[in-house]
């Protein structure tokens, strides 16, 4: 099992930023700031948690004031790189939301984000500051850095994994759109996938929007059909029938006969499953008989797990086994195995679970399993 990423957060990681941050500010107590961090209920706290008590001790531990503070860490920052120094933005959300602060903490997450990610930390500042912020992210959105035009498009996503929500977005996403118009070509894959992610974000409250939105860019460029596949993938995979034919998927509509799937069945090897074991999904079907003139029907399949709830309901998981064109009556069949072990973002509970197959978001075979209870003992 991978090891949990709060724990790089160790004693090795904080004596050497410590130890950096004293060569820079001869003033700093590296034994005060690691004991701060590591003070009370260090052990217990989860990552993101692990990120706001280094940002607090250092707070507490460079000069009061913001702007002096800000000043240090800039002669360290160029040599903190990655995902571990998220404390840096961290800090500025922390302390540098003061209005006197504003311009000096848009150039402290500038800054910061070129070399770890200020995604999280803008957040309260777009909710603080609508309008100022949208200028703020129109203006970042021109920036010649594309981990800044990035933190455009990221950092106001309306649903950011692990980051603040944003209703406002949620609500009305339309102030967001000439953000990402003005980067639906920008040069970097990186700051596209953005772009996309921010749509499908939006897509989940305004598929209507989307698919708008996906409609007047898809032809455009590569860039954007790109973006418009990747941002309409939420809408597609639940079977939207305006994002499906958009992309070419096969409607019932289009093909004769018992329409897209016929002799569907799926099976598995065992029935009932321990807690952290798996089975082996077996399905089959034959596609349809395309409708005059077309010798082939797209079809996008996938298998579904109504995975148990600790309150005892069921949520629905797809995961995708195929997606491309089958010929008019072909006959299509495969094996995937799936394992009932603890993710990060996935808990197992024990129980009854529906294992079913879709065809272009159409339930087409069904069969079940039983989720055994953990074996602690074991």
């Amino acid at each position: 099992m991978a090891e949990p990423l709060k724990n790089m957060y160790d004693g090795n990681f904080l004596e050497t930023f410590a130890a950096s941050l004293q060569k820079a500010w001869g003033d700093f107590d590296e034994e005060a700031f690691i004991g701060r961090v590591r003070s009370g209920n260090w052990t217990e706290l989860e990552l993101k948690e692990r990120i706001r008590r280094i940002a607090e001790a250092l707070g507490a531990s460079l000069p009061e004031d913001y702007e002096e503070a800000l000043a240090i860490l800039y002669r360290i920052d160029e040599q903190c790189t990655g995902f571990p120094y998220l404390f840096f933005p961290d800090f500025v959300e922390v302390f540098g939301r003061e209005e006197r602060h504003f311009e000096k903490s848009m150039e402290a997450l500038a800054r910061f984000t070129r070399r770890s990610s200020s995604e999280f930390a803008v957040r309260p500042f777009i909710l603080e500051h609508p309008q100022r912020m949208l200028a703020q992210l129109a203006e970042w959105a021109a920036h010649p850095n594309e981990h800044v035009r990035r933190l455009a498009s990221e950092g106001s996503r309306p649903r950011l994994p692990w980051g603040q929500s944003l209703p406002l977005f949620k609500r009305d996403p339309q102030p967001l759109l000439p953000i990402l118009e003005a980067l639906k070509n920008d040069e970097s894959l990186y700051v596209r996938r953005s772009v996309a992610n921010n749509l499908n974000d939006i897509a989940k409250d305004h598929p209507e929007l989307v698919l708008q939105v996906a409609g007047s860019w898809l032809g455009q460029t590569a860039e954007t059909d790109w973006i418009v596949r990747h941002a309409c993938r939420t809408l597609v995979k639940k079977g939207n029938r305006e994002a499906m034919a958009l992309f070419g998927y096969a409607s019932s509509g289009e093909s004769t006969g018992s329409g897209l799937a016929t002799e569907a069945a799926i099976s598995l090897s065992s029935e009932t499953v321990p807690f952290g074991g798996d089975t082996s999904i077996r399905y089959r079907f034959r596609a349809g008989q395309a409708a005059a003139g077309a010798g082939t029907l797209k079809l996008r399949v996938e298998y579904g797990i109504d995975f148990v709830k600790s309150g005892g309901k069921t949520s629905l998981k797809r995961f995708l086994l195929s997606d491309r064109e089958y010929a008019a009556g072909e006959q299509a069949e495969g094996v995937r195995t799936h394992r009932f072990a603890d993710l990060t973002t996935r808990k197992h509970y024990p129980g009854h679970h529906a294992v079913t197959l879709w065809v272009n978001g159409v339930e087409v075979a069904r069969t079940s399993l039983t989720l055994l209870e953990p074996d602690y003992g074991g």
